[in-house]
């Protein structure tokens, strides 16, 4: 199950590397060839928007296995340590209900959108609101991989823990 585990926060982690890449080339291009050429490409800005949206849906189960968001800990931190790790399965039970619930709605509204198109791509938005349900999909995963250890010790995973585990990070660098 590590294992599995393993790979699924690597491939996760790649996967936000490559958008990023792609977002950094495509605006990196169009900026050259507007002062170059005085032309620009007509589906950049479009296609790093949409690449921002997947990045921030798909980057946000990692950020939650690390402990990234915004969290507040006063009260938390003034109960015993029985309270405490009833206070953090119920978070994990309210998070989990909202992820489930983010997933239904996002279908239903990428459903909605299918036969719209973008305005330079021509590309049907379901592709771009599918960035909703697939993100609340990959929160659900890490909450469930990150659940216990949260309850019981209010620990999150450390990502040079995960990267020892596997040798390295993403993109090569050593954890």
């Amino acid at each position: 199950m590590k294992r599995i585990e393993q790979t699924f926060v690597l491939l996760n982690g790649w996967a936000l590397i490559l958008m990023l890449s792609g977002m950094a080339i495509i605006v990196g291009s169009n900026i050259s060839l507007r002062y170059l050429t005085s032309h620009s490409l007509p589906w950049a800005d479009e296609t790093a928007r949409y690449l921002m949206i997947w990045l921030t849906f798909t980057g946000a189960g990692l950020i939650l296995r690390i402990g990234g968001h915004v969290a507040i800990t006063n009260l938390q931190e003034h109960l015993p340590d029985t309270g405490q790790k009833i206070l953090r399965a119920a978070i994990v039970a309210t998070l989990l209900a909202f992820f489930c619930f983010m997933v239904h709605v996002g279908v239903q509204y990428a459903q909605r959108m299918q036969y719209q198109v973008t305005p330079a791509l021509r590309l049907p938005f379901i592709y771009v609101y599918a960035a909703m349900p697939v993100g609340f999909s990959l929160l659900i995963i890490h909450l469930l991989l990150i659940a216990r250890g949260f309850i019981l010790a209010g620990s999150y995973k450390r990502l040079d823990a995960t990267a020892s585990d596997q040798g390295t990070l993403p993109g090569g660098a050593n954890g």
